[in-house]
């Protein structure tokens, strides 16, 4: 879980799966949002699909991005479990 929380650490990484929630986009769509190179987001995309929070696929010679919202359900459900820890200790 700890590349999660590093993928999530990044504003840029947030921003795109701010945008991946709206709809699935293709890198190209994802680089139209940014002042940053296509490797950089490249990068960011790679990062984001290591850590399990977004998935690729490939459409004709495009590749569209969609985000993974299980991953996100597996996060609360560790972070709910840390918050009921600290309920009953008290």
């Amino acid at each position: 879980m700890s590349n999660v929380w590093a993928a999530l650490s990044d504003p840029t990484r947030r921003r795109i799966l701010e945008l991946l929630h709206e709809k699935n986009l293709t890198a190209g769509e994802i680089a139209d949002q940014f002042d940053m190179t296509a490797p950089s987001v490249s990068h960011h995309l790679s990062i984001l699909k290591a850590a399990g929070l977004a998935f690729s696929e490939k459409k004709g010679q495009q590749v569209e991005y969609s985000i993974n919202t299980t991953v996100f359900q597996d996060v609360l459900a560790f972070v709910a479990k840390l918050s009921k820890k600290g309920e009953m200790e008290e």
